[in-house]
């Protein structure tokens, strides 16, 4: 298929086409009934994609988006009936937990949004806030995830934070009173569970900064064992938590 260079400032997303294409095409879109309706000129094509006047690129444009509409239509076509495979379950979980979207994912992998839904419930993955009213509030975890023990440098799920954590200390009496000026407080007494030190891993923006090259960054925190959730289940289906 062909690829089409995409500028910052051009509107080229997927209902923008379509919506140029039907006014290109008026006869064969819904407005087919009205007679009157007359197709825009190739100009006003471009205006309304933010593209410069260019009608061998307005062709392309429309050409690929063509192209990957029946790739995708016969893609889905192909995979319909069929269970997920060990690939797409690593890339569901691994893509989630990285912080992409179910539409980004059920996109890349030729699937429906409840297709992907459905395997990351069943495999037992952390569910993710979806606004940021949710986000206040802590999610429970499946079945799966639920622990006290975490080994230090474990990979886990913050059911606060929302994020993969690095388990960096356990806080029990021995650890405190080896650290000078931290209170020597009995935590797991205190919250009836093991408390952690842990490092909130989060993405970073970088791009528009002098750290280009930066892809992550986080912070320290300090969270009970039931804020924390288990990751290790999901190495069984080729999840490398290490690359979250």
């Amino acid at each position: 298929m062909k690829r089409v260079k995409k500028k910052s400032f051009e509107n080229l997303s997927k209902a923008n086409i379509e919506k140029v294409i039907a006014l290109l095409n008026p006869s064969s879109s819904a407005q087919a009934s009205d007679t009157t309706v007359k197709p825009i000129t190739k100009k006003e094509a471009c205006d309304i994609l933010n593209i410069a006047y260019n009608t061998t690129r307005l062709s392309n444009i429309i050409e690929e988006y063509d192209e990957q509409k029946q790739y995708t239509k016969k893609r889905k076509a192909g995979l319909r009936g069929r269970p997920a495979s060990d690939a797409e379950i690593n890339e569901a979980c691994s893509s989630f937990l990285g912080g992409d979207t179910i539409s980004d994912i059920s996109k890349r992998l030729f699937r429906s949004a409840g297709f992907v839904r459905a395997v990351l419930e069943r495999v037992g993955v952390p569910s993710r806030p979806n606004n940021k009213e949710e986000r206040l509030t802590p999610h429970y975890f499946p079945d799966e995830c639920v622990a006290e023990d975490f080994k230090m440098g474990e990979i886990a799920w913050s059911a606060v934070y929302h994020s993969t954590i690095i388990v960096k200390e356990r806080l029990d009496l021995e650890w405190l009173a080896s650290k000078k000026g931290m209170a020597n407080v009995d935590y797991e007494a205190k919250y009836g569970c093991p408390c952690y030190s842990i490092y909130v891993v989060q993405k970073v923006d970088s791009e528009d900064t002098y750290f280009a090259n930066v892809q992550s960054g986080g912070f320290s925190a300090y969270a009970p064992a039931y804020e924390l959730g288990k990751l290790t289940h999901l190495e069984k289906y080729g999840v490398n938590l290490e690359r979250l």
